[in-house]
């Protein structure tokens, strides 16, 4: 198969496109060909090997061969599953998050059926899956595993424009919450047709004072 590696710190350039043994599946793991993989801040990172302190788990000098092909997010068709796997079949249309395993800059991947992966809506394609891997399913955790929103709630998205808040907006005002989206000048017109009831320019005030805090 082939999939972008980089043996050394850096710029763009320090990725090239390589020829890899295609990988086996284990007893609980799925094979994924992969369709799409996305570019994240954290892929950036990691190949520029910043911050420092991050060496130590990435390679003090150089990349540490499990982490030398990136890519988090991914969506996919299932090829191959192991014996032991239940959730999955042949065929299944999925995208997910790979965590610190990454490795979806290649063709294929093997990945835990209890991992961060779930079926893909059959009204998206395998891009729009990919996009909403980080932002969609962060938001959807903390809004309704951890904050448990409720219909008629006032929510406060401090970073509406971003790619945690643009979906945190859509998916507060999907649970029937009032929403007040915080972000810059230029997004004013996007965060309010996301839904946002209320917008505020941080560049031009302080949310603190005009919201009972």
């Amino acid at each position: 198969m082939r999939a972008i590696e980089y043996t050394e710190y850096g710029s763009p350039q320090v990725l090239t496109l390589k020829e890899f043994d295609k990988p086996v599946p284990k007893d609980n793991e799925v094979l994924i060909k992969i369709h799409n993989s996305s570019v994240t801040a954290a892929d950036c990172i990691m190949r520029k090997g910043e911050p420092a302190w991050g060496r130590l788990i990435l390679g003090l000098f150089r990349p540490r061969k499990r982490f030398r092909i990136l890519g988090s997010e991914f969506a996919g068709e299932i090829e191959a599953v192991g014996k032991a796997v239940q959730k999955f079949k042949v065929g299944d249309e999925v995208y997910g998050f790979a965590g610190f395993s990454v490795s979806a800059y290649a063709e294929y991947k093997c990945i835990a059926e209890d991992a961060s992966l779930t079926i893909k809506p059959s009204s998206v394609n395998y891009q729009q899956a990919v996009a909403a891997v980080d932002g969609a399913t962060t938001a959807l955790f903390f809004l309704r595993d951890k904050g448990n929103i409720q219909a008629g709630q006032n929510v406060l998205i401090v970073g509406a424009s971003g790619s945690i808040g643009t979906y945190a907006v859509q998916l507060a005002r999907y649970f029937g919450a009032h929403v007040t989206g915080v972000c810059s000048t230029p997004d004013l017109e996007l965060v309010k047709s996301l839904g946002a009831q209320e917008v505020i320019d941080y560049n031009q005030e302080d949310f603190a004072d005009r919201l009972d805090c």
